[in-house]
């Protein structure tokens, strides 16, 4: 029995489309009631290998093969160089195109590079694969590819498979049958029967455990699930958005993650820029979420101080946008009408000049220069925190960074010792490598 008798190629192939006949085709195979089950079986395998197949070429490759067929002079016909469009003309581009944005804005290249794939794969039913950051906005963009899709009013279900203990996995993806385990009470859907028809976005999938990936994978393949307890097959309909901040292709190498899930998971893949690679959109962001956070606490608008504003366009921001949305929502709720260094979390709150001269110096001098103070309280309430932070450094470099010794010198107790190192972020391990770096 053949499924598939190739025929001459005439014109550019489109492989999304004919990935998604191949799926199509795979369903109705699976439910045809006039072929035996060995059978299908056997089809569904040669689709499934000719799926892989297509997917393995590379771009370069599907393009050679596309035009080759088509014949030279055709393929010269077709090939139309690019016309090259500013970033907000992209944007444009895709406002005019009704593109929903979903709260995403920007004109950053990178992003708008991943806007235009996510338009073009949310027609489609292919799965996609979200990397990037922590922070930068990879359920945001799930939600981006889903309204945006055919199956934008149908469910939009959001796990995160990291915060799944591996014994409720199964459950909590599948369902499970009243009196499966204990504690099951009750009949109980899975998230990928809630997301029947509509989107599940896995987040996280790196964290996902082997035997998790196991069962995914049988989902994708088979489009069909059994709750725990069951022997009752449950065709599912879901369209599968993954995210994750990993190398998942160098976690397969190392295999801790299946390879063939991590290549039908990344049909599409779509990778978001830093905050860092969109230093120039920072103050659009800083009014944006400043103007949100005043409105969901009720405030009026903040204003920052040139230095606060100065810190929040140079700051790194590890955290990304979520680091940045969470920083101007402390700030309007701890400010009153001007916000400054005072109101950031004390650890990425910068020091004065003067104070850093001070730490330089091993606590020996004096406080002489406090001029960035706005206030005489934030002047006494620094030079006390200064003091302090000296006064610990220096013991930590005379006893060679043991805290315990540290703690019987100064006669205190070793946690209150451990409580003011975590509040200044000094680490004693620094000390024992520079006692040791003293002594070569």
């Amino acid at each position: 029995m053949k499924l598939y008798n190739p025929t001459p190629v005439t014109s550019a192939v489109s492989f999304a489309g004919l990935i998604e006949r191949i799926e199509i085709l795979r369903s109705t195979l699976r439910w045809s009631s006039r072929l035996e089950r060995p059978d299908i079986e056997k089809l569904l395998k040669q689709a499934t290998t000719l799926r892989d197949e297509v997917m393995g070429l590379s771009h370069k490759e599907r393009f050679v093969a596309a035009a080759s067929a088509a014949g030279e002079a055709e393929v010269e016909e077709a090939v139309v160089e690019p016309v090259e469009m500013s970033a907000r003309e992209r944007r444009q581009a895709l406002m005019e195109r009704s593109f929903i944005f979903e709260g995403t804005f920007g004109d950053n290249p990178k992003l708008l590079e991943a806007l235009e794939i996510a338009e073009k794969a949310a027609p489609t039913d292919l799965p996609v694969l979200i990397d990037g950051e922590s922070g930068t906005g990879k359920e945001l963009m799930a939600k981006v590819i889903h309204a945006n899709g055919l199956r934008n009013d149908k469910p939009f279900i959001s796990v995160n498979c990291g915060a799944i203990p591996d014994s409720l996995l199964e459950s909590e993806l599948f369902g499970h049958k009243k009196g499966a385990f204990t504690g099951a009470a009750n009949d109980r859907r899975g998230k990928f029967e809630s997301a029947h028809t509509g989107t599940i976005f896995l987040d996280e999938i790196g964290e996902l455990p082997l035997t998790g990936q196991v069962k995914l994978l049988r989902v994708l393949e088979a489009h069909e699930i059994q709750r725990v307890g069951s022997d009752e097959v449950i065709a599912v309909d879901t369209r599968i958005v993954a995210a994750t901040n990993k190398d998942l292709r160098r976690m397969s190498q190392e295999g801790t993650f299946r390879e063939d899930l991590f290549y039908r998971l990344s049909v599409i893949h779509v990778t978001l820029p830093a905050l860092r690679e969109r230093r120039d959109e920072i103050p659009l962001l800083v009014a944006y979420f400043g103007d949100e956070a005043a409105g969901q606490l009720k405030r009026r608008p903040l204003k920052l101080t040139p230095r606060l504003r100065d810190f929040l366009l140079h700051y790194e921001y590890p955290g990304n946008i979520r680091e940045l949305r969470n920083l101007m929502y402390r700030l309007s709720c701890l400010a009153g009408d001007t916000a400054d260094f005072v109101h950031l979390p004390q650890d990425i709150r910068p020091r004065p000049a003067g104070l850093q001269a001070v730490a330089a110096a091993g606590g020996k001098a004096t406080v002489t220069d406090l001029s960035t103070a706005t206030s005489l309280s934030e002047a006494k309430r620094a030079a006390s925190d200064e003091a302090e932070r000296a006064f610990l450094e220096r013991g930590l470099q005379e006893v060679g960074g043991t805290v315990a010794e540290l703690a019987r010198r100064f006669d205190m107790n070793r946690s209150h010792i451990q409580m003011l190192l975590k509040k200044h972020g000094i680490h004693s391990k620094d000390f024992r490598n520079n006692r040791q770096a003293d002594g070569k």
